[in-house]
């Protein structure tokens, strides 16, 4: 069994050999020896931008990297003038998701975007991605195969298996369990398929936690959580790995609280009325940070409405149109009414912040759910401005980008930062990303495993598709 389980978590375009016709019309660079000139590296560590370096990749792999003076560029390699122009690691993103918003005669639902959110996630740069939730798992697992096969485009993918959730909320694409015997042969059947991670969701118990926990451990599995119900201060202590929406879905400062349950408004309100420096959300970061849970940032999900975008990240012609028009009538609807959670959106980025800056494994994702503003790909790049604009260095959003998903997912000894050895999952960005975020829109190229994408070209094949597929 220990066996099949390292199988199904090796990165299954580590197999690929060929691509398809299709895909191949979206490949400027198929391989071999490449090299990128004169180029500013922002390596993922968190390290300041070098600047004039060489970066080759030989094989797949990044075989050097350093000085352009120092760095012997191989006879015969295929070159790329990178002069004004930046490369980062490859992003690893872990709150992604396969599905869109789509809601059903006024209830809340999700659908999958198997052709468009795959591809747009690429182009975005996001080169490793862990589903944070699935509706569709045999779909999402026959995608990660069939791009490992070069039959489709988009990242290496870790799957979560479908929610592990109990009734509350009527939203008909969400699994439910009846009781913490069936969590953990949820995880166990999800497991055998293939599934590598598992996420709980908002009405689960302590006793469904603890035994989620428990089966998926002994799997070599980690489990995250958008909880409720039970407290963060209560996952960490049952050993859960991760939190996802930083802290804007905990319940632990609701002082009438009842244990196994919770009260949304007052949970929400309770946050709004925390300080900045609470002293109680201090103590929480603290017991987080010694208990090494990480806390997934997703801020484009939760980003305010009054003068900010539409689509975030600029993805609106990626949209289908009847589609658009619905998400920017409530655009429309929010303008000048939400105050209150600009407010708090603000102190969440700041909390992001201090849990960053007293050591804890902040990582990123995007949720493309909530209103349909969040879409794949383009709510990567806002993603990490809205880091910045949170406080964050450049650099420091780009390790959490990247880095320290690697971290998480246990394979920071392969990808995540711009070095010798690693494999060569790097991005290539038309213009100076260390003097200005937004440049982050502005990639050119994403290199998987050696071979250079095109973004362009991938944007222009999905435009109008989201909604739709």
């Amino acid at each position: 069994m220990r066996r099949y389980l390292l199988l199904c978590l090796l990165p299954v375009t580590a197999f690929a050999q060929h691509f398809t016709a299709d895909v191949q019309k979206y490949i400027d660079y198929p391989g071999g020896t490449i090299a990128i000139t004169d180029v500013t590296v922002i390596d993922g560590t968190g390290a300041a931008p070098r600047g004039h370096q060489t970066i080759v990749m030989e094989g797949g792999r990044i075989s050097a990297v350093g000085a352009a003076a120092n760095v012997r560029v191989p006879a015969g390699a295929t070159m790329i003038a990178g002069s004004g122009k930046t490369v980062i690691p490859g992003l690893v993103m872990l709150h992604e998701h396969l599905y869109y918003t789509i809601p059903i005669d006024g209830f809340f639902n999700v659908a999958e975007m198997p052709g468009s959110f795959p591809r747009m996630y690429l182009a975005g740069g996001v080169t490793t991605s862990r589903t944070g939730g699935s509706i569709e798992p045999q779909t999402d697992l026959a995608l990660r195969r069939m791009i490992g096969e070069g039959k489709m485009i988009g990242p290496d993918m870790d799957i979560t298996a479908p929610y592990i959730e109990r009734p509350g909320f009527d939203i008909p694409s969400i699994n439910m369990i009846r009781d913490s015997a069936q969590a953990a042969r949820e995880v166990a059947h999800w497991a055998d398929k293939g599934c590598t991670s598992i996420k709980m969701y908002m009405h689960i118990t302590r006793g469904d936690m603890m035994a989620t926990v428990r089966e998926a451990h002994q799997r070599g599995m980690k489990v995250t959580g958008h909880l409720c119900t039970v407290t963060y201060r209560e996952a960490a202590e049952i050993g859960i790995d991760d939190l996802e929406h930083g802290f804007m879905a905990s319940s632990d400062f609701d002082e009438g609280r009842v244990a196994d349950s919770f009260d949304y408004p007052k949970a929400h309100q309770a946050l709004q009325q925390l300080p900045v420096n609470s002293p109680k959300m201090k103590e929480l970061i603290g017991l987080l940070i010694r208990k090494k849970v990480a806390v997934t940032s997703t801020l484009p999900v939760f980003e305010p409405y009054t003068g900010h975008e539409v689509i975030l990240g600029g993805g609106g012609d990626a949209v289908l149109p009847v589609v658009y028009d619905r998400v920017k009538a409530g655009w429309d609807r929010a303008q000048g009414h939400d105050s209150l959670s600009a407010d708090l959106f603000r102190r969440e980025q700041a909390w992001e912040k201090q849990f960053f800056d007293g050591g804890g494994l902040l990582v990123a994702g995007t949720d493309p759910t909530g209103a349909g503003r969040t879409i794949a790909g383009y709510s990567d790049w806002r993603e990490i401005e809205l880091l910045v604009e949170g406080g964050f260095s450049i650099p420091q959003a780009i390790q959490v980008c990247t880095l320290n998903g690697a971290r998480y997912l246990g394979r920071d000894k392969e990808i995540g930062t711009v070095a010798a050895g690693k494999r060569a999952d790097l991005v290539l960005i038309d213009g100076d990303l260390g003097a200005d975020v937004k440049t982050i829109r502005k990639m050119a190229v994403v290199f998987k495993g050696g071979v250079g994408f095109d973004t362009q070209k991938i944007l222009a094949s999905v435009k109008g598709r989201v909604g739709l597929n």
